[in-house]
């Protein structure tokens, strides 16, 4: 698997859209908006790839917070390639990434179905359920050690 840091405007950025689109919005009967996608602008976008340039088959995208917080958002992995260790790859990547950077906490609303998810790799709930596009979400937190 090739982890790489996907720049905008690339053949990357679409397959991580196509992919974001996919996973967390079609599901829902959402779509993407332009706005929605702006939001990727300053953030630091994440894929993981099959070897030799293959297609993308997960992806995060850390945005910059406050100072020493990041927020962890549109985590996805491919559905023929889940359960097969690959979200806890990438997730151990944006974490090894945001620590490079300065980072010493990470901060993400996930949903209900992926708490367990984060909750296996230290990160801690923080207050009730809300409701984020439609269904329940938790805002879920871990302090990186450096």
């Amino acid at each position: 698997m090739d982890f790489i840091i996907i720049s905008l405007d690339t053949p990357e950025y679409e397959q991580m859209v196509n992919l974001r689109s996919k996973i967390l919005r079609e599901p829902l009967g959402l779509s993407f908006t332009e706005n929605e996608l702006k939001d990727d602008e300053g953030d630091i976008l994440f894929g993981a790839f099959m070897p030799n340039g293959g297609e993308i088959v997960a992806c995060c995208i850390l945005k910059p917070l406050e100072s020493g917080v990041v927020k962890l958002r549109q985590m996805a992995v491919d559905k023929e390639m889940q359960r097969k260790e690959i979200g806890t790859a990438m997730l151990s990547f944006a974490e090894y990434v945001a620590t490079k950077e300065g980072y010493d906490q990470i901060v993400l609303h996930a949903r209900e179905v992926a708490m367990a998810f984060y909750l296996k790799y230290g990160y801690e709930v923080i207050g009730e359920s809300f409701l984020e596009v439609g269904i329940p979400h938790y805002k879920m937190a871990k302090h990186l050690s450096k």
